[in-house]
C-alpha cells in the first residue's frame, strides 16, 4: 500500500472562499502596518517633544483595528459590494489611533505636527471641537494616508487618528457605554443629561486651558529635582550641575538650589 496520497481537491467555491480569506488577512495586515507606522510617529514625536520643552503635549495613545464583523456589517450599512477594493476605497474606519490631550490648544498642536509629517498625507479633516455634535460630541478627527513599506511594494494605508482632551475622552467613553447598555435606545432624559455633562466638559476644557496659559504666564520653571522624602532645598555639588549647565555664566546662573515641596503635597 502507498503511502503516498493525493492532495485534496477543493470545488471551485471553497477555492473563492479560501483566496477570499486570503486577501482580506492581508488587507487587515496591512491595516495593523498602517497603526503602527502612526503610533511610531507619534512616540517620537512626543518623546521629542519633551526633550525639547520639558513637556509633552500628548498624554496618551491608544489604536484599535476594526474587527472582520464590524467592518462586513458596516460595508452592509453602506450598501457596497462585499469586496476587498470596495470596502478598502469606502470603509474609513478600518484602522483608528485616538490621541489624548490635557488641554484643546494641545490637540491642535498635535495635529498640526502629524500634518507636518512629508510622508502622511491629509484626506479629510473634522473639527468636532469647533463644532460639536448635537448630542455634545467633541474630538478632532483626521483621515491620513500613510505609506507601509513591504517587501515588494509600497502599499498607501488610511487610517483615523481622533485628537481630545481627557475631559472629551471621558465623557465619549461613558456616552459609548450608555449607547451599549441601551442598544442605541437610550431614553430622551438620559441623552439630555449626557449633552449637559458635554457642556460641563467643555466649560472644564476652557477653565484648565486657561489655569495653564496663567501658570505659563508666570514664566516658572516646573521642571525641578524633588526628593519626596522631605521639603526645603537641596545643594546639588558645583562638579555635577557644571556637567549638566557647562554653558552657564554670570548672566545665566546655575541653579545649585532646587525647591522641593511641603510633605503629603501631591505636587510630582
Amino acid at each position: 500500500m502507498s503511502g503516498h496520497q493525493d492532495p485534496v481537491q477543493l470545488s471551485p467555491e471553497l477555492e473563492e472562499l479560501n483566496r477570499v480569506r486570503h486577501q482580506f488577512e492581508g488587507m487587515m495586515l496591512e491595516y495593523k502596518f498602517g497603526i503602527d507606522e502612526i503610533m511610531t510617529k507619534l512616540n517620537i514625536l512626543r518623546e521629542e517633544f519633551s526633550h525639547r520643552n520639558d513637556y509633552s503635549p500628548i498624554e496618551h495613545v491608544s489604536s484599535r483595528l476594526k474587527s472582520p464583523e464590524s467592518i462586513l456589517a458596516k460595508a452592509v450599512r453602506k450598501g457596497l459590494e462585499p469586496t476587498i477594493e470596495q470596502i478598502a476605497a469606502e470603509v474609513h474606519d478600518i484602522a483608528g489611533v485616538r490621541v489624548t490631550c490635557s488641554f484643546i490648544s494641545d490637540a491642535y498642536r498635535v495635529f498640526e505636527m502629524i500634518a507636518a509629517q512629508d510622508d502622511i498625507t491629509v484626506l479629510q479633516v473634522r473639527d468636532y471641537i469647533a463644532a460639536p455634535k448635537e448630542n455634545g460630541y467633541q474630538s478632532l478627527h483626521m483621515l491620513v494616508e500613510v505609506p507601509v513599506f513591504l517587501s515588494e511594494r509600497v502599499h498607501p494605508v488610511k487610517v483615523e487618528v481622533q485628537i481630545r482632551t481627557i475631559a472629551m475622552d471621558f465623557w465619549a467613553s461613558l456616552e459609548h457605554k450608555i449607547y451599549y447598555k441601551y442598544d442605541g435606545d437610550v431614553p430622551e432624559s438620559l441623552l439630555a443629561e449626557l449633552r449637559d455633562a458635554a457642556a460641563t466638559a467643555s466649560r472644564l476644557d476652557v477653565t484648565m486651558e486657561r489655569l495653564h496659559d496663567d501658570v505659563k504666564a508666570l514664566g516658572t520653571n516646573t521642571d525641578r529635582y524633588i526628593d519626596p522624602r522631605r521639603a526645603g532645598t537641596i545643594e546639588l555639588p558645583d562638579s555635577l550641575l557644571r556637567t549638566f549647565w557647562p554653558q552657564a555664566d554670570a548672566a545665566d546662573p546655575v541653579p545649585a538650589l532646587v525647591e522641593l515641596p511641603p510633605p503629603g503635597s501631591s505636587e510630582v
